[in-house]
């Protein structure tokens, strides 16, 4: 194939097309000799096409603010001993729950592995394209309150928490919500159901969330956006910090 000439080089610069450019660069023509011109270009749009989505998929995990960047469904550890279900676990990895509106629940003991499922179930989103993001619930507060001092804020704030398609919000009722929070979650979650996915990381087990947030009308309303829909997965008693920390002495 014919290099490209600087003109045509600098109209794919401007066009925004860098990886076709970098393909076009990138194709070794003594690999390709005799190859049919059509083949050729589809070669080279196939590796401007890869690129491209393992770009797109780098710029949503980094979007995503997980707390282990690096966790991965493939590689959790101790899977029989912690009593963790392999099919629940490669029916996450195939991101089906997403397509079908479901929420997930991890719970657990502290230091169960509950914050790296999280993050590994984001980060497999990612990879299937889905816009997914991380935050511990103190964070979630804080970023509402905050929100709230602004013009207009609430509803921005609401918008955009409202929009990913994977939320996961970890440390799930670690503090009992107060009553502006426990509003805020209510709006969050009936805008978020039936329309996307949303994680929940926790300590606390099912028959005592209505307690913790608060007992009242809001909390029947929060559960029933959440319960009907969801994944349980019980992450165990195990201490995965310990492992780890004494696994790497």
């Amino acid at each position: 194939m014919t290099r490209l000439d600087d003109e045509t080089k600098r109209k794919l610069r401007e066009m925004g097309a860098m990886s076709l450019l970098s393909a076009f660069d990138a194709q070794d023509d003594a690999l390709t000799l005799g190859m049919p011109f059509e083949e050729r270009i589809q070669l080279v749009v196939d590796d401007a096409h890869a690129t491209f989505n393992h770009a797109k998929v780098e710029g949503l995990i980094r979007r995503a603010g997980l707390r282990y960047p690096d966790a991965d469904l493939r590689r959790i550890e101790l899977i029989d001993q912690r009593g963790l279900d392999r099919d629940v676990i490669a029916q996450l990895g195939s991101a089906s729950f997403i397509t079908r509106q479901q929420n997930v629940v991890f719970q657990g003991f502290t230091g169960s592995g509950k914050s790296y499922l999280g993050s590994a179930l984001a980060k497999q989103a990612c990879q299937h394209r889905y816009r997914a993001y991380y935050i511990r619930m103190p964070d979630l507060e804080e970023s509402w309150a905050n929100a709230q001092e602004k013009p207009g804020g609430r509803e921005k704030w609401l918008r955009k928490y409202a929009a990913f398609t994977l939320l996961v919000i970890d440390e799930w009722l670690l503090d009992e919500p107060d009553d502006d929070v426990r509003s805020m979650l209510l709006e969050l979650l009936e805008r978020r159901y039936d329309t996307t996915s949303t994680v929940f990381c926790t300590q606390y087990a099912k028959k005592d969330w209505h307690q913790r947030l608060g007992s009242g009308v809001h909390a029947d309303a929060i559960m029933d956006r959440i319960v009907h829909n969801t994944i349980w997965i019980t992450t165990g008693e195990m201490n995965m910090r310990e492992h780890i920390s004494t696994a790497t002495r």
